[in-house]
């Protein structure tokens, strides 16, 4: 028997597939070291990843189909149309797959609880542009602090929303926005990533209660997230969203870009360096720059331009 099916859960060297639109899952192993051509990542197989698989029953077994005891292998791991990879914070050679073949990443953030910090949601928002993966920016846990941040609520819309990028604010405990997030997630294979405890698993679960994601609590020493979700995993809703949830992460290396081609992946920046006096411009000390000029102007919000030099000026640990 063998087939293609699509990776719906990785767990270290053992993986569930499922031959997508159907929610039919069986386990498969790896044959031997799969490597895909010119890949530096330390995962060979990512969530979403299609995928050919083989499977021989054994001798005398009445299973009609792979079991974890005799599960099927993986061939060939097939080329991705996209994928969102970090490089590791610690291991700056070394790089990760979060996600392959993915219709749009659902990029979760909160002002507070955790506080957010504007460079990281900006280099996640980078590699997303440089693989060609749709974002949406959801701006979770509103009805902790609309009461007491509404300006820093529309100084965020404003900054992106003027980058170009969809704004959605949800608060998985009231759910208000679920409704929003599930129509623009549709039947899609959506990728929900994000900084640890910004409430990932807290709105799959909103989006459909009969799901059960690990949901984790803040640290109230540090404010920051515990990991919850180890295991890169998708779900697939009620409403027929493949949703893939991530580990929460704590730093977002970029991979395999060039500090001049940053810039491009900036959509506010790119336009405006159209009108650049010189070609190349770094946008940081040229004459004639229109990019520092849409800033001076506030067309260009001084947080994504700041992002920016920071991204310039980092060539090891991007955090």
């Amino acid at each position: 028997m063998k087939g293609e099916a699509t990776v719906v859960k990785n767990a270290g060297s053992h993986y569930l597939l499922s031959c997508l639109p159907e929610w039919d899952l069986f386990p498969a192993v790896l044959r031997g070291r799969i490597r895909l051509k010119g890949s530096t990542a330390t995962n060979p197989v990512a969530v979403g990843d299609r995928v050919s698989w083989e499977w021989d029953a054994p001798g005398g077994a009445e299973c009609e189909r792979p079991t974890p005891e005799h599960p099927a292998t993986v061939t060939k791991v097939h080329e991705r149309r996209n994928y969102v990879i970090r490089r590791s914070t610690n291991l700056s050679r070394q790089a990760h797959i979060i996600a392959a073949n993915v219709d749009e990443a659902f990029i979760i953030v909160s002002l507070y609880f955790p506080e957010i910090k504007l460079p990281f949601l900006d280099r996640i928002l980078v590699t997303c542009e440089v693989y060609n993966v749709p974002v949406t920016i959801v701006l979770n846990k509103v009805d902790m602090y609309r009461d007491i941040a509404a300006e820093q609520i529309e100084d965020f819309r404003r900054i992106y929303e003027g980058a170009g990028y969809r704004v959605i604010e949800t608060s998985a405990r009231t759910g208000e926005g679920i409704d929003a997030l599930r129509a623009a997630m549709g039947q899609r294979v959506c990728l929900l990533s994000g900084e640890s405890g910004v409430g990932k698993s807290s709105i799959i679960k909103a989006l459909d209660p009969t799901l059960d994601p690990k949901v984790g609590l803040i640290s109230t020493a540090h404010l920051q997230g515990k990991h919850t979700t180890s295991l890169y995993e998708m779900y697939r809703t009620a409403d027929g969203a493949c949703i893939i949830d991530s580990p929460g992460l704590r730093g977002f290396g970029l991979v395999d870009l060039k500090k001049e081609e940053i810039a491009l992946y900036f959509p506010e920046m790119l336009e405006a360096s159209r009108r650049c006096r010189f070609t190349p411009c770094t946008h940081t000390h040229e004459p004639g720059c229109a990019v520092k000029e849409a800033v001076e102007e506030g067309l260009i919000s001084a947080e994504r331009y700041n992002s920016y030099l920071g991204m310039l000026e980092e060539d090891t640990k991007f955090r």
